[in-house]
């Protein structure tokens, strides 16, 4: 059990004016630690903290406004407030999918993602210049390939999306939710305004051994032509790989973990 930020506590006793100040605080794990699950009389919440070192594009007031315009299609957690530093959300009961749950529920997960997508705009656009230049500021350690590869990129321009909608761009197992109602989505801190395309490349980067089977779903439900969808992914991908490469990078620096810094030194070789 976590001892509580008194920041915190005092946003739960905002929100429940008769919870008890002695509710129970859990850390959940994650590469950020920015997450606590909190158990008072009145309920469960999720906070989640705005992260302490610099991490591009994470902001949780938009974080907390994209909620707020999803709230009605119940694609994900109910935002319930938001003030400096914390990020105030709806617990939501359920099972965490595994790897191989994911997969056997692709025609749930792409239902779920095809929901999204008919939603309107968020109003907060995605552009992923700005963000790996972000990356490429903060980090110490600069790789040849990534100076490279970015130059190059910049000079190429971003691909025209292919459909713009508001896009997730962190669907993976461990971000679905099983629950008495049906798949949710969890970790909203990427979501924005972006190309179907690249929510796709995302996907199939995150589950390299089904990227047929998640086009071909995807594609039929949202009745694009499966050719043209894999065209625009392909010209995402290198700026996919630079963005992850980028944030594993930024990640192990910050960190320090051994793992990370595998992942980031294996990422700038296969630029």
């Amino acid at each position: 059990m976590l001892n509580p930020d008194p920041i915190l506590q005092q946003r739960i006793q905002q929100q429940w004016p008769t919870a008890q100040a002695a509710g129970h605080f859990f850390a959940l794990p994650g590469l950020s630690g920015n997450s606590v699950r909190v158990k008072t009389e009145q309920g469960e919440l999720l906070a989640r903290r705005a992260p302490q070192q610099p991490l591009p594009f994470v902001d949780r007031q938009r974080e907390y406004r994209i909620l707020r315009r999803m709230r009605a299609a119940q694609l994900g957690p109910t935002p319930l407030d938001w003030h400096h530093p914390w990020l105030l959300q709806s617990w939501l009961p359920g099972e965490v999918l595994t790897p191989e749950q994911f997969n056997q529920q692709r025609d749930a997960v792409l239902a779920l993602l095809h929901r999204l997508h008919q939603q309107p705009l968020t109003g907060y656009r995605l552009r992923l210049t700005p963000l790996l230049q972000h990356y490429w500021q903060l980090c110490q350690q600069r790789h040849w390939r990534w100076q490279h590869q970015l130059q190059r990129l910049i000079r190429q321009g971003e691909p025209r999306p292919l459909r713009l909608v508001p896009i997730h761009m962190d669907v993976h197992a461990g971000n679905v939710i099983a629950t008495s109602d049906g798949l949710r989505l969890i970790d909203w801190e990427y979501a924005a305004d972006g190309d179907v395309a690249l929510e796709l490349a995302a996907l199939c980067a995150i589950d390299g051994e089904h990227p047929i089977d998640w086009i071909a779903g995807y594609a039929q439900r949202s009745q694009l032509d499966e050719a043209r969808l894999k065209r625009h992914m392909r010209r995402w991908q290198p700026w996919l790989h630079l963005l992850m490469a980028s944030w594993y990078q930024l990640r192990a620096e910050q960190s320090g973990d051994p793992h990370l810094q595998q992942l980031a030194q294996a990422s700038w070789q296969d630029l």
